[in-house]
């Protein structure tokens, strides 16, 4: 009792403060902490007919730094100077990475709002849990000590070397099965185009079916051995899932769920395709859902920094984004019908047959490309007020486009400015 009420008397450039010991004994290996020592007054400046610690430094941050022992929460004045800033914590030994979200906003000049700061954290901690729910369980059955071990192997990637080895054989049975499509795919294309008419079935070779077929039997063993691979994992998924309401709205899970049944339906249906050859040709185009597969490498690869910040951004403007494109439809709507009318009325005879468009939806075709600043030329105004369009049309377009993009600088630089910190703080509270 006596030594949490133990006091120390800190002189800071000439003002005095006055503080227990145990608030220094807050954060364990700082200079503060070290002044509760019994050989602190053989080390720093003390003055024992004064009993206090004599310290040449800037009295108006060291308040701040008191209180940050006070509350654990790190403040500072708003016209401090950063630099300045950073000596003083180098000194006290205290880590800047301590500094509160809205103190570091107003330090760094970032005209961010204190909930948008805290966006990244929300991000992270949503990429981290994926799906898990933080919930206590009092049963302590296998499968309660399992489930988050196998749930993060088959979830999270890089949270150890056996789920890196396992995202390593699913990205080789995804591009697997996605080159088997590709060869499937050209392989009906092949045969019907050589065996099938507008009319109907042609007259073939017996030993052409046999090729296509025997060819077609051995792509459907691949495709079965991936698609058996991608039930395993699935199913394993499904089964350690903490939550299967959140599993399902996640659209890669719906598109892990539909790539399982194309191959178990052929097999069910075998006899019948050889019969109607055109129910394995819709089969094929079922098929297409293993291309949507090719998303899931985005989760198996670790997105840089970079590009998860621009996601980020992306979403803070969609609002902007979407008013845009408004923009760009009525610019398209507009320019477009003018231009039609305009070619039209003010065509001469001589230009008669010459007209590059058939109707006004081609006008508006030819509206967005030029907006767009691509222009492929396939349509040209040929009348003077047509080429008044044209070029009024290219000067708004480019309008449209140049004008949006400071905002988004702006915002890509305050949250990439943002992520940087926050992963030094996470560096900082690791070390």
């Amino acid at each position: 009792m006596e030594g949490t009420k133990e006091k120390i008397i800190l002189n800071i450039g000439g003002v005095r403060y006055e503080t227990y010991s145990s608030t220094l004994r807050t954060f364990p290996g700082t200079k503060l902490c070290s002044l509760t020592e019994p050989h602190a007054p053989s080390i720093y400046d003390y003055d024992p007919t004064t009993k206090e610690f004599f310290f040449d430094r800037s009295a108006e941050i060291f308040s701040y730094v008191l209180n940050y022992y006070r509350t654990k929460h790190f403040h500072c004045p708003i016209d401090t100077c950063r630099s300045v800033l950073e000596e003083e914590l180098a000194f006290w030994e205290i880590n800047e990475t301590q500094l509160a979200s809205c103190c570091w906003l107003k330090l760094n000049n970032k005209e961010v709002q204190p909930e948008e700061f805290n966006i990244w954290d929300e991000n992270e901690r949503t990429d981290d849990q994926c799906l898990i729910v933080q919930t206590e369980r009092r049963d302590f059955s296998w499968r309660t000590r399992w489930q988050p071990k196998i749930w993060s192997i088959f979830e999270k990637p890089f949270s150890s070397f056996t789920a890196k080895c396992l995202a390593f054989v699913s990205l080789l049975f995804i591009v697997g099965i996605v080159i088997i499509f590709c060869e499937e795919t050209k392989a009906q294309f092949e045969f019907f185009t050589a065996n099938f008419t507008f009319v109907g079935y042609s007259e073939v070779s017996h030993d052409n079916h046999e090729l296509y077929y025997h060819q077609a039997a051995y792509l459907l063993h691949l495709e079965l051995f991936c698609v058996l691979w991608f039930t395993f994992e699935f199913s394993v998924r499904f089964c350690f899932c903490p939550d299967k309401k959140l599993f399902f709205q996640n659209p890669l899970n719906v598109v892990d769920f539909l790539s399982l049944f194309p191959v178990y339906i052929e097999l069910f249906v075998a006899g019948q395709i050889q019969r109607t050859p055109s129910l394995g040709l819709w089969l094929g185009f079922v098929r297409i859902v293993y291309l949507l597969k090719l998303l899931k490498i985005s989760k198996l690869i670790e997105t840089p920094l970079i590009l998860r910040v621009l996601c980020y951004t992306l979403k803070s403007i969609l609002r902007e984004i979407c008013i845009l494109l408004m923009i760009l439809a009525f610019e398209t709507l507009f320019f477009g019908s003018l231009f039609f009318y305009g070619e039209l009325l003010g065509s001469h005879p001589s230009y008669t047959g010459e007209l590059h468009f058939t109707d006004i939806l081609v006008c508006f075709w030819w509206a967005l490309i030029t907006l767009t600043t691509v222009g492929y030329g396939d349509i040209i105004p040929l009348t003077t007020v047509g080429q008044v369009t044209a070029a009024l049309a290219a000067v708004f377009g480019m309008l449209t486009i140049i004008i949006p993009i400071p905002i988004f600088l702006v915002k890509f630089k305050s949250y990439y400015d943002i992520a940087i910190f926050k992963q030094k703080l996470k560096r900082s509270k690791k070390c």
